[in-house]
């Protein structure tokens, strides 16, 4: 029998303040979705530092978001097994790095490889923080601290286009990654001193890691991500060839993960009904919000003729609706419960789509930013009730993987919006290419845009139902059965 591995340094008799631990969870939160936003608005001005073309510029965001797509179910799982604290310590680590060598990057390849290292991190931050959560904070008090770290995560979204727009304008684009160092290093310091360290898994539970299965999942991802960001909102042979790559590639991980002594996703897990629709609804939700940021910027300049500037404060109030309202809606969802806020802000986002579906352009800016509001409010209740309904009562050794698995039925769900809702948008408004589109063409591809992610978000809001009525009570206090993949533990 192998020898157990070393746990990690117990903590101190002492637990620090809970508000040290809060603020070191919420770096790990912002930094990635600010290493997302700060790098989007620098595209332009990275291309002419480099002379490249805009297709080769692209692969900075693509490069980031491949790596935190097909890495974080397993940086989730490597968490469980060798300690989720040491993990995410590593992740920060990495990300910090990887961010320094961006700033100093000499060309354009050398900048791409150092997204990707990002990204890598990323994804360790991403999947671990969530996952630390439900033993770092009293039980009654997870629904508002997931509201929080939707926060910060909204927060690192607002934040970085107008940071980045000064930084660049002021310093030049490497200030975009250079100003993000010193808090990486202070997310690492605090982590370190102020999170608590845990045991890896005891060797029955562990078993070995599953690195074929965590392979077969890396290569599936990989080929799905790039079918929808690839070719834009084209689905040409390139597209179709890494979907049918990605769904071999499926085949192949359930076939592999049935054989396997200790698979990276028990498949049986899935079985959980609330887990089951945590994950459906995470992604198309995620579709939807998407939508919001594919279709706004055109309707904005094109349908109602905004100015830039004018295009660019109206779509950030999307995000600083997320970051004011999310910790309210943690406190709801400790109160009244993870299940009926679930359903409470599917329900927002049912009503505000449904309102920009229907909204006409004579109603201007405040017509598109009112029912905004409502889908971004409705959002943020849905994220911090869907999380804490998912991870509230799992087993301290399925943490990182749930929370893993959790952000990557969201990140799959921005992806598709940004390719499907995007072809939607370009279908309905019936023109060839929509930057030569008449107005009204544009509003009408809002409008049925949005139509579409109303129907969306409504079935997610039937898988719900359906769930609550064949549990015969709300999805977040129906049992959890115990199996090979998910185990329930009692309350702290």
């Amino acid at each position: 029998m192998r020898a157990a591995a070393e746990p990690e340094q117990a903590p101190p008799a002492r637990r620090p303040p809970l508000a040290w631990a809060l603020a070191a969870l919420s770096l790990s939160m912002l930094l990635p979705s600010l290493g997302t936003s700060i790098a989007n608005v620098a595209l332009p001005t990275i291309a002419v530092a480099f002379d490249a073309a805009f297709n080769d510029v692209q692969w900075v965001v693509i490069s980031y978001l491949l790596a935190v797509t097909t890495l974080i179910v397993g940086a989730g799982r490597l968490g469980d097994l060798v300690g989720q604290r040491r993990v995410l310590l590593a992740g920060i680590a990495v990300f910090t790095l990887a961010t320094l060598l961006g700033g100093l990057a000499p060309n354009l390849p050398i900048l791409v490889v150092a997204r990707a290292l990002q990204g890598a991190g990323a994804a360790c931050m991403m999947a671990l923080t969530m996952a630390i959560v439900g033993k770092t904070v009293p039980r009654d008090r997870t629904g508002r601290v997931m509201g929080l770290l939707g926060t910060m995560s909204a927060v690192g979204t607002t934040l970085g286009p107008g940071l980045g727009g000064v930084l660049i304008t002021v310093f030049g684009w490497r200030a975009i990654f250079l100003a993000v160092v010193p808090l990486g290093l202070l997310a690492l310091t605090l982590t370190f001193r102020m999170l608590p360290g845990s045991a890896p898994a005891v060797i029955s539970v562990r078993g070995r890691f599953d690195s074929v299965g965590t392979a077969l999942l890396a290569i599936t991802l990989g080929a799905y991500a790039l079918a929808m960001t690839i070719e834009g909102n084209s689905f040409g042979s390139l597209t179709i060839g890494l979907l049918l790559a990605s769904g071999a590639g499926l085949a192949l991980f359930v076939v592999t993960e049935r054989r396997v002594s200790s698979p990276l996703l028990t498949l049986s897990m899935f079985r959980d009904p609330v887990l089951a629709a945590g994950l459906t609804t995470s992604a198309l939700v995620s579709t939807v919000m998407m939508t919001t940021l594919v279709v706004g910027p055109f309707h904005l300049a094109w349908a109602l003729g905004l100015d830039p500037a004018f295009v660019g404060l109206v779509m950030s109030a999307g995000p600083a609706v997320s970051a004011l309202t999310g910790v309210p809606a943690g406190r709801a969802t400790d109160r009244f419960g993870a299940g009926t806020m679930v359903v409470a802000g599917l329900a927002g986002i049912i009503g505000g789509a449904v309102a920009l579906s229907l909204m006409p352009t004579a109603a201007g800016v405040i017509g598109y930013v009112l029912p905004l509001v409502v889908v971004t409010a409705g959002y943020a209740l849905f994220q911090a009730a869907n999380n804490t309904a998912v991870m509230k009562d799992v087993s301290p050794h399925q943490r990182g993987l749930l929370s893993g698995t959790l952000n990557l039925s969201r990140n799959l769900g921005l992806m598709t919006g940004a390719s499907v809702m995007g072809a939607v948008f370009v279908f309905a408004a019936g023109a060839s290419d929509v930057s030569t589109a008449t107005s009204a063409e544009v509003a009408r591809g809002t409008h049925w845009t949005f139509a579409v992610a109303a129907l969306l978000v409504a079935f997610g809001l039937a898988v719900v139902l359906g769930l609550w009525r064949r549990a015969g009570s709300h999805p977040a206090t129906a049992p959890r059965p115990h199996h090979g993949g998910l185990t329930t533990e009692p309350g702290p």
